[in-house]
């Protein structure tokens, strides 16, 4: 027999359930002095919804419906007050609880960001203006005899969903970057979904609070709006990637749902003679674009215009043949089966067209056998610099060559073999880092480079080179100017003592203060959860930028997921990442890693603030009993600690001052000087990085060419943007 402890409030020495209601109370109340106007809403809801019957029966049975719900004929027969009394119920049980619910949920977390002043405000003006526009609207559009319009001047409507989505609206401007674009691409789906398909009076409402919900939000939230700074450019590849894909999944869902429930929209029933089989093959392909899309492929881009051109174009011709029917009174010759499905559709895809066409960028990744066509083997681009740099070793940048966004020219003639990685922007064939060969090839891989530039009308430049590259390379001609710094920490006998290292050790012992650990991982092999919160920091750090990503010499997660890229994390006790490094492996001659590059290093914006210091510091104790010799802490782009201007000649005056320029104009947004700053508390040594180039007359492309190359996917107004701060 099992003997049972009595609990306490059995033996009387814990709280009675009278108590424990009486606190349960007490904290009810004290959440509801915190948000009045959530508070009051929901009990005006309930108290209205239990006083008609809505949470029970329909209300437009009942004979009374047009004393409470408003519509045009409650306002004609003189009922104006419906305006009011109309959002406290709802015209079915089921819409009743939904938006009890959701009055609940989103009130509740709009009265903590906007405040309870803004939040009634909104509330009230967004639900009562919506409902005011659109019954003037239906009115006008009734007129004209469109069946959807006069069916709605004859309907009723009831509920706050207007008001909810006019203080969704607003309030998501107070988000953080990526969340504030994901929430605003969700309800603008649901909103417009709810339109094309549906298009009830409630959806012609939810369109109107949306539209001037979302272009005031900054306004009307005032000191708590977020940064909204960032231009659409500002978001990272990976969200315009899984907003094309979430597209396409949705557009998918749509034509099933369409098939197995049709529904009567704006432009008649949604029922259509598609059969199971056109369907399948519909909802497949779109599937298969929206994975090739999630993962950046250039085909899956490709075919994604295709599509959406195509089906946008026969939107346009349908309607244009529908218009052109009703003016010549030819309706009843024209047959069009389905277009209350087709033509909703093709907006959808005219929205995702427009979606591809701006981030083109973010869809930069080709396929395999264009990679293997680049480099002229069996195996692809990358995987030739990735065997070419365990095989010859490489430069402390050599590992950005294995990124897929770069070309290759592969010196297949060479004794040993070798690759030079590459990028074109503006007519210039920029080389990152060193070639990948034998050091005694490099003059036979120079003229190789230059030839096949030149034979395709590139301007031919190496940007970040070694000294001994530099050297080299005006020994056969070529010029060469120092543009960055290599900051290296060498491991060897490295202590973290004395008064120069104390930043460092403070950052060890805030770590250890709040729980916090270094885990240096390989990131794809990581838990989801643990992928999933660096993800969000690093988008959360892109996101919140006045510029697009940048790139060249700059990776993100993406680059970090390589097998063969460490990724440093400083992780509480709960599970939460609060910072990360990335970094990427430096190989010597016999295939033996001998440093580390450090990539990505972002950290949590709630997290403590010497959490990179703790990250870099944990990472050179890793790597030092790991045998490495050095770490680098990378060259910051278009940063340097002196002055290299003595004995330059004119051209490079003014290409070192562009460049200079462009460190000055950028640092506001990407933080490069106060970065290179930052690494100077590692105590570390210099090396210079050099751009290597064939003469003068070449450096005013050169300097485009390197520009577009860190911000490829900038816009003009971007640009300008950025001048004028």
């Amino acid at each position: 027999m099992t003997v049972t402890a009595p609990t306490e409030a059995e033996t009387g020495t814990g709280p009675s359930r009278a108590d424990r209601a009486r606190a349960g109370a007490r904290e009810l109340a004290r959440r509801a002095r915190h948000r009045p106007v959530t508070a009051a809403t929901v009990l005006l809801l309930a108290v209205a919804g239990l006083a008609t019957g809505a949470f029970w029966s329909p209300l437009g049975d009942r004979t009374w419906a047009d004393v409470v719900a408003t519509g045009l004929p409650p306002l004609e027969a003189g009922h104006f007050w419906t305006i009011l009394t109309a959002p406290l119920v709802a015209l079915h049980p089921v819409s009743a609880f939904v938006l009890l619910v959701l009055a609940a949920v989103a009130l509740f977390w709009a009265e903590g960001r906007l405040g309870s002043g803004r939040t009634a405000a909104v509330l009230v003006t967004g639900q009562v203006g919506a409902v005011l526009v659109t019954l003037a609207l239906v009115a006008v559009l009734a007129t004209t005899g469109w069946p959807w319009a006069v069916d709605l001047s004859t309907s009723l409507t009831a509920g706050l969903s207007a008001g909810l989505v006019a203080v969704v609206a607003v309030a998501s401007a107070t988000v953080p970057a990526p969340w504030r674009l994901r929430l605003r691409l969700a309800l603008a789906l649901l909103v417009f979904v709810g339109l094309l398909f549906l298009g009830h009076l409630a959806d012609v409402e939810h369109f109107l609070a949306l539209a001037v919900g979302l272009p005031l939000g900054s306004r009307l939230a005032g000191s708590a709006s977020a940064d909204s700074s960032a231009s659409v450019g500002g978001h990272g590849r990976r969200e315009w990637r899984q907003v094309a894909a979430v597209g396409l999944f949705a557009i998918a869902a749509i034509r099933v749902l369409t098939l197995v429930v049709p529904v009567v929209g704006p432009l008649g029933d949604t029922a259509s003679d598609s059969t199971v089989t056109e369907t399948v093959v519909s909802v497949v392909i779109s599937l298969l674009l929206a994975e090739g899309l999630r993962r950046g492929r250039r085909i899956a881009w490709i075919a994604g215009l295709v599509v959406g051109a195509f089906y946008t174009l026969l939107g346009l011709f349908v309607v244009g043949a529908v218009v052109v029917a009703e003016v010549t009174d030819q309706m009843d010759q024209l047959e069009l089966v389905g277009l209350a499905v087709f033509v909703p559709n093709a907006v959808l895809w005219a929205a995702l067209l427009v979606w591809l066409v701006v981030g083109r960028a973010a869809f930069a990744v080709p396929s395999r056998r264009r990679l293997r066509r680049r480099s002229g083997g069996t195996a692809s681009g990358p995987e030739v610099a990735r065997e070419a740099l365990h095989r010859l070793g490489g430069s402390n940048l050599s590992w950005m060559t294995t990124w897929p966004e770069n070309r290759y020219l592969a010196h297949a003639d060479l004794p040993d073999g070798g690759v030079t990685a590459y990028r074109v922007h503006a007519g210039v064939a920029v080389a990152l880092g060193d070639p990948i060969v034998a050091p005694a090839e490099r003059a036979t891989a120079l003229e190789e480079f230059r030839a096949t530039a030149e034979r395709s009308g590139w301007v031919p430049c190496l940007f970040s080179t070694t000294e001994a590259l530099a050297d080299h390379a005006r020994a056969t001609g070529w010029r060469a100017l120092q543009v960055a710094e290599d900051t290296l920490v060498d491991l060897d006998g490295l202590e973290f003592k004395g008064k120069a290292w104390q930043n460092v050790r403070s950052s060890f012992n805030r770590a250890g203060k709040a729980g916090i650990s270094h885990r240096m991982v390989t990131l794809s092999e990581e838990p989801r959860a643990i992928v999933a919160q660096v993800r969000a920091i690093s988008e959360e750090w892109v996101g919140d930028k006045g510029l697009p990503e940048m790139g060249f010499t700059l990776g993100g997660v993406e680059e970090a997921l390589d097998p063969e890229v460490r990724t440093g994390l400083a992780v509480d006790t709960e599970g939460t990442v609060h910072g990360v490094t990335s970094w990427l492996p430096v190989y010597g001659p016999d295939g033996v890693v001998v440093g580390w590059t450090l990539d990505v290093m972002r950290r949590r914006q709630d997290g403590f603030r010497a959490v990179v210091e703790y990250l870099i510091a944990q990472a050179c104790l890793t790597f030092q009993a790991e045998g490495a010799r050095f770490i680098s802490l990378s060259g910051a782009p278009l940063a340097r600690a002196g002055d290299e201007e003595d004995g330059a000649g004119d051209g490079e005056l003014v290409l070192d001052r562009v460049l200079d320029r462009m460190g000055e104009l950028l640092e506001p947004y990407y933080g490069f000087r106060s970065l290179h700053a930052f690494k100077a508390k590692f105590q570390p040594r210099y090396e210079p990085m050099f751009l290597v180039y064939r003469d003068e007359a070449d450096l005013p492309r050169v300097g485009l060419g390197i520009g577009r190359a860190y911000l490829p996917h900038a816009r003009v107004r971007d640009l300008v943007a950025l001048v004028r701060s």
